[in-house]
């Protein structure tokens, strides 16, 4: 397993909160649970206590992909290395889980975190993977959603360093919008205040 793959469990928790709309779904110990997936075992140790503790973090998070959206690339790379030096991981060669066709281990990389509670766990694993993906690939490729209101984090893995917003369906609302306006301005370039298209004086 890659380990910029872990740089969802970032965005994943980020995207709990929508602050434009007032909307936060990180409201209860299940809605942490959901966020290390099935497969994850570290889910259950969460208690209600981690709750305040996964908005706190995410709040950190979030606070990077804001840096890094606004262009400022050491402020993202110093949060985030504060994160990095509260909640250390230790990697570790892994292929116990994984086999190939002859039955010979699939050897890969694997985030060993020893945490005191689930968040401290979740956090390590999310922080690491969002610092790989940010040296793989550049501070640029972390941005938050252009379609307002939603400013939802996503990771930029388009060839030419294109994506400005978070899902098909956000892209799909600001052309909308942007076709409006579009058809508004031309509108209001074709009529004279008077009412005549064109501004031309009949008079």
């Amino acid at each position: 397993m890659e380990l910029v793959y872990y740089s969802d469990y970032a965005v994943r928790l980020v995207n709990t909160e929508e602050p434009a709309r007032n909307k936060d779904s990180l409201t209860s110990v299940e809605a942490v649970r959901e966020l290390f997936g099935p497969s994850m075992q570290a889910a259950r140790r969460a208690t209600d206590a981690d709750v305040t503790r996964f908005r706190s973090v995410r709040s950190r998070l979030r606070a990077v992909f804001t840096a890094a959206d606004a262009g400022d690339e050491s402020g993202a790379v110093d949060l985030l290395n504060s994160l990095l030096l509260e909640f250390p991981v230790s990697p570790q060669i892994s292929g116990h889980d994984f086999r190939d066709e002859d039955g010979r281990p699939k050897w890969h990389m694997h985030l060993a975190e020893h945490p005191s509670n689930a968040t401290a766990g979740y956090a390590a694993i999310a922080s690491m993977g969002l610092a790989f993906h940010l040296t793989e690939y550049g501070v640029d490729r972390l941005g938050l959603c252009q379609a307002p209101p939603c400013r939802n984090a996503y990771l930029d893995t388009s060839t030419n360093r294109s994506r400005r917003y978070c899902s098909d369906r956000c892209a799909t609302r600001a052309n909308v919008a942007a076709y409006r306006a579009r058809k508004r301005q031309e509108a209001g370039r074709g009529t004279a205040p008077g009412g005549t298209p064109g501004g031309t004086d009949r008079g």
